[in-house]
């Protein structure tokens, strides 16, 4: 019997991730005003960060398992503003501060500069309740 390889790599997951925010960014500069789909897709950024972190711990924990240290941590550093990322909006959406969005999205334009995008792909349903599901996990405390 053959080996199993995946072919749907954390590496691979993370670059559609990435994909997927560059096309959010580029519709949230598009709006000029915080509707319910801005909202949406700015919650949906959280998510999707989120998302990048877990892949990146457990791409990292497979390298120190082969005694990659250097390796793993390259990858830690490379990728450490996601989490912080997924924080500052986190905290920006409960505190409603949406006036803090245009100076969050300077910050994440060198981000995904590499990718090109000649075609929407990814769709509005997407990111749909993305707000909603956000807000119900924040404490009845403000944070």
């Amino acid at each position: 019997m053959g080996s199993v390889i995946n072919t749907d790599s954390t590496g691979k997951q993370r670059s559609q991730i990435m994909r997927t925010v560059a096309e959010i960014l580029r519709r949230l500069s598009q709006k000029q005003v915080v509707d319910d789909e801005v909202r949406n897709m700015t919650a949906m950024l959280v998510y999707l960060f989120r998302e990048i972190e877990a892949g990146i711990e457990q791409s990292a924990t497979a390298w120190e398992k082969r005694d990659y240290w250097v390796k793993s941590e390259e990858l830690r550093q490379r990728w450490m503003w996601v989490g912080d990322m997924a924080d500052q909006l986190r905290v920006m959406i409960y505190s409603e501060k949406w006036t803090l969005l245009p100076p969050i999205m300077l910050k994440l334009l060198p981000k995904v500069a590499d990718i090109k995008i000649t075609k929407m792909t990814r769709s509005e349903s997407m990111w749909e309740g993305a707000y909603d599901r956000l807000m119900s996990e924040k404490p009845n405390s403000a944070n």
